[in-house]
């Protein structure tokens, strides 16, 4: 996913947008930073699009007054800096913010959008683009610069999303997930994959169902997948089906009341096998169900359903994203 950036952008999303008065929630400014090429600037543009009064690339001495200038009834702010912002300096960046976040009566978050090095370097060199720190050495050199710079505001950060192997609508999701205005509770998202894919960098819990006797080595069962009944049925009739989801439920139930209290407002669980086609999808779909059952807000998608062999068909509506 290629971030798209400006020198100076200020925007007007989310005047007349929902409003937190609502919910009784407290105005949110948010401090969108990162690595370089990692996609801030995308971030920027789907928080706009959500209702934030977004502000890239700003001189920090212009800041302060930008935020309590912003309308009263304004939801949210998004501020975006990173290392080409005038007057950045990652504990200037953090005090300025602070300061007028406690004059303002809002409340700070700090987003901070990453990507492994590799990744980064293979867009710079795509788009031909110089790293702001590398001069006329090597952009490797420069990102790892770069990294030891913002590693302050990475340890700081409230939210870290990793876009190494996002595309962009899986960022949305994600940014939809954990900043969404006006909602209150916790969202929850099930993804199956496959672990010969790697594991989804965003999940927050992760578990194996590897040990499940596999489908794949049963002719007639081998083109289908796990929405399939033929395949369901096979999958339960496991002596350690029953123990394995009984106790994934009974650890599940009593975590996501505790999630919310504290305060977390997105959730996603992966379930994992090795080619992401039977298992994992089968065990998604039934603890999607049960989490509906119980009356969670849950979302649910296949990862690698569509890489996991020859296509098989999925019922319309089905989200299937790209890894």
């Amino acid at each position: 996913m290629a971030a798209r950036y400006t020198p100076v952008m200020m925007t007007e999303g989310g005047r007349g947008g929902s409003s937190l008065a609502s919910t009784g929630a407290r105005a949110r400014v948010l401090l969108v930073t990162g690595m370089s090429g990692a996609g801030r600037s995308t971030a920027l543009k789907t928080l706009e699009d959500m209702g934030y009064e977004a502000f890239d690339n700003l001189p920090l001495s212009l800041v302060p007054a930008l935020i309590e200038s912003a309308a009263v009834d304004a939801p949210a702010i998004a501020v975006g800096a990173d290392l080409r912002t005038r007057g950045f300096a990652v504990e200037g960046v953090l005090e300025t913010l602070d300061d007028v976040v406690g004059r303002t009566d809002r409340d700070l978050e700090v987003l901070f959008i990453d990507c492994d090095d590799e990744r980064l370097e293979r867009r710079y060199t795509e788009t031909r683009r110089p790293h702001p720190l590398a001069g006329d050495r090597p952009i490797m050199d420069g990102i790892r610069l770069e990294r030891r710079v913002v590693s302050a505001l990475r340890n700081r950060a409230d939210i870290v999303i990793d876009t190494s192997n996002l595309a962009a609508a899986e960022l949305k999701r994600l940014l939809t997930g954990h900043f969404a205005l006006g909602t209150i509770g916790l969202r929850v998202f099930v993804t199956s994959f496959a672990y010969r894919h790697g594991v989804p960098r965003d999940a927050d819990l992760i578990f194996d169902v590897r040990f499940l006797d596999n489908p794949h080595y049963v002719p007639e069962l081998r083109p289908l997948t796990g929405r399939d009944p033929l395949v369901g049925a096979h999958i339960e009739r496991d002596p350690g089906f029953l123990p394995f989801f009984s106790g994934l439920w009974g650890l599940l139930q009593p975590l996501l009341p505790r999630y919310e209290k504290e305060g977390k407002t997105y959730l996603t669980i992966g379930i994992g096998c090795t080619g992401g086609r039977h298992r994992s999808v089968y065990i998604a779909e039934q603890l999607t169900a049960q989490l509906r059952a119980a009356g969670s807000r849950v979302e649910l998608s296949h990862r690698d359903l569509l890489l996991s062999g020859s296509p098989a068909p999925i019922p319309a509506g089905t989200p299937v994203l790209a890894c």
